[in-house]
């Protein structure tokens, strides 16, 4: 069985060495199990912070929060319809393994994906000249 927890993305910063002391002593002291527990931490507390802005901004943006699975057989109605989605996400958008790239590029208008993206090569490159 596939484990279906959505994967993480790896990110870099830069952090001063007076930062990094501070931070090692924190972990130092049992405050967190290490570093990244204590990025990991300080991140959430921003984004809590900042929650009522965030939401607000995902109702004005009519985005998917979380995540949004696409799936042939969502994309072949549309295409019997003859419709084009916009997909918009904050989090992660997966778009099924079967989607082929032709039925990717005839039904997908555009994608913007604030998060992660996961779909085949193919259909990504399929999908470059959408994907913000």
């Amino acid at each position: 069985m596939a484990d279906s927890r959505p994967e993480t993305e790896k990110i870099t910063i830069n952090l001063g060495p007076v930062d990094l002391g501070r931070i090692d002593l924190l972990v130092q002291e049992s405050f967190y199990q290490n570093r990244t527990d204590f990025i990991r931490t300080a991140i959430r507390n921003q984004l809590a912070g900042h929650a009522a802005e965030v939401s607000r901004a995902i109702d004005r943006h009519s985005l998917d929060l979380g995540l949004r699975d696409v799936t042939a057989r969502e994309l072949e109605a549309a295409q019997v319809a003859g419709e084009r989605l916009h997909i918009k996400v904050v989090g992660l958008a997966r778009i099924a393994p079967d989607v082929t790239p032709a039925l990717a590029a005839a039904t997908i208008g555009s994608i913007t994906v604030l998060g992660m993206l996961q779909a085949s090569r193919d259909v990504k490159a399929a999908l470059a000249d959408r994907i913000a």
